[in-house]
């Protein structure tokens, strides 16, 4: 934490002060100096594209026209698991649409794509036994584009075709 805020001073030196009377400013000053010295990603250079997956649960993004083809799959064993695919686009709030009203928002946030806890009744469709696409948290491994090309679903296919 020490460091975090050396280096922010130091990226701060030679800038004006921000006005005492705006903290405002104060604010917008030292997110600027953050994002200058490489501490924090600039949100407009945000790219969700790649292979993400926890114990169980597994999401590809991958570039589709000027948007992006998404596949998330959940396997908890024979009987339980769900496969979705469809597209998406956004780059921190993703705005996903796997058909058949099973559409949603879902965060891109820290390396993570976490699904919200409660989705439309059309997304079970997508799923068999006790198996549910809610609450998808999952970590990213690769950030390369045929990482997630590669990825598969339990089904044996291409989880973002």
């Amino acid at each position: 934490m020490r460091y975090v805020a050396l280096a922010l001073l130091l990226a701060a030196c030679g800038q004006p002060a921000p006005d005492p009377a705006r903290p405002e400013e104060a604010g917008a000053a030292l997110e600027q100096a953050a994002l200058k010295a490489g501490i924090v990603a600039d949100p407009a250079n945000l790219n969700p594209v790649g292979a993400y997956a926890s114990e169980t649960d597994r999401v590809c993004i991958v570039p589709h026209n000027k948007d992006y083809r998404i596949g998330a799959s959940v396997e908890y064993g024979e009987g339980q698991s769900c496969i979705a695919r469809g597209v998406a686009s956004g780059r921190d709030t993703l705005q996903i649409d796997f058909g058949e009203d099973c559409r949603f928002e879902a965060g891109v946030e820290g390396g993570r794509v976490v699904f919200p806890a409660v989705l439309p009744p059309a997304c079970d469709r997508r799923c068999t036994g006790r198996a549910t696409l809610t609450a998808i948290n999952a970590s990213l491994l690769s950030s390369a584009e045929a990482e997630a090309r590669a990825m598969r679903a339990p089904d044996g296919e291409p989880l973002c075709s």
